[in-house]
């Protein structure tokens, strides 16, 4: 049995080469792989413009529509505290046997602002999105491409099965 773990930056850069790469639209390999992640930068964000909706079935779940928000001059944009859904520029491509986590860049934390995110499931493909949340009574200025979280990639301890096939699965292509 292969045991499980954080893949190192040799490891991530290795798969990056492959012929279906962890992550596709890097726009910087140099800045943008860690020790131990990738960062994943902003492609868009939004507001959320309705209620949502989760239930005991995946029938009854209804996502919250947003509305795109556009980013000014220098592809900056102000943001007041509240939620916001952004969307990740890069794809992510998880073989099998890997699965991610997320966590902010600390820089965003001490800023006020936190991102929250689910499970990367092993088989997962897509461009990505994460909740942002500005705590900051004051706001926070974010900037399209800015790297915003580190993607953690782990070893399961076997290749599974069935790899995810939800209603994600390619999102944002």
């Amino acid at each position: 049995m292969k045991t499980s773990g954080a893949l190192s930056r040799d490891e991530i850069i290795e798969r990056l080469q492959g012929d279906v790469p962890l992550v596709e639209n890097l726009s910087d390999i140099e800045q943008q792989v860690q020790p131990n992640g990738v960062d994943l930068t902003v492609r868009d964000i939004a507001l959320f413009a309705s209620q949502g909706c989760i239930s005991v079935k995946n029938k009854d779940r209804v996502i919250s529509d947003t509305s795109p928000l556009v980013f000014d001059g220098p592809n900056g944009m102000d943001l007041m505290p509240g939620c916001y859904l952004v969307t990740c520029a890069e794809i992510v491509n998880l073989p099998r046997n890997i699965m991610a986590f997320a966590r902010p860049r600390s820089s965003l934390l001490r800023c006020g602002v936190a991102i929250h995110t689910a499970v990367w499931d092993a088989g997962y493909s897509g461009r990505s999105q994460a909740l942002m949340t500005v705590y900051n009574p004051l706001g926070f200025r974010l900037y399209k491409h800015a790297r915003i979280m580190q993607l953690v990639f782990f070893y399961l301890t076997g290749e599974v099965t069935e790899g995810y096939n939800g209603i994600f699965q390619r999102e944002n292509i």
